[in-house]
């Protein structure tokens, strides 16, 4: 049996990434093909206790560091556990979220910078790497409006400052440039429909698959 696909969706808050994932894992098992949807950080049981960690609290909750540590282990019980499995019997994955989210946010908004977010990701999940990457642009003040409009209160990240959400948008378009191969950048300041196609199109031409 050959191995699966690895697809994540990026972005920054309120960019669409759950909503598209779910429409993008549709039309793949419409084409056959068995699909498992997940998210970071969460994912798996383990993971899933340690977003309650990040996601919810105080903004200063966490130092960079503390939050790079968390995320590592919580993505080693994803991988582990749902992720690799599911790719060793041949499904594709969805993943919200995976190891460029901890780049931009921790690595470029927090600024870590790339060698210890490197570091910590190679001992966390070795090699792994996603087979495609969707990363969802928008500018971030349509981003969180989008975000605080669906939940009172915010998570942690939605309620830090404008200048952190700009470093963060940077980070991604900095990642997709650094990887051409691997990552496609998709307006995302569209409608839902247009936004789907594009990812669409994106997938059938980078891992031949008719969607």
């Amino acid at each position: 049996m050959s191995r699966g696909r690895f697809v994540t969706l990026e972005g920054g808050e309120g960019a669409g990434k759950s909503t598209q994932t779910a429409l993008l894992a549709e039309a793949l098992r419409s084409a056959g093909l068995e699909v498992v949807t997940t998210r970071e950080p969460g994912g798996a049981p383990g993971a899933e206790e340690i977003r309650k960690l990040l996601v919810e609290g105080e903004i200063g909750r966490w130092d960079p560091i503390s939050e790079l540590l968390l995320y590592a282990a919580a993505r080693r019980d994803h991988v582990r556990t749902l992720i690799a499995p599911s790719l060793a019997r041949g499904a594709w994955v969805l993943c919200d979220r995976f190891s460029d989210s901890t780049m931009a946010y921790q690595g470029y908004g927090h600024g870590l910078g790339a060698a210890p977010v490197e570091a910590v990701q190679r001992l966390a999940i070795g090699d792994l790497v996603p087979d495609l990457t969707l990363i969802l642009d928008l500018p971030p003040e349509i981003g969180l409006a989008r975000a605080r409009g669906r939940r009172k209160g915010g998570t942690r990240y939605e309620r830090m400052d404008l200048d952190f959400h700009r470093r963060l948008r940077d980070g991604f378009l900095a990642i997709a440039r650094r990887a051409p191969a691997r990552c496609r950048v998709i307006d995302a300041r569209g409608p839902v429909q247009e936004v789907q196609s594009a990812l669409r199109n994106e997938v059938s031409r980078c891992l031949l698959v008719q969607l």
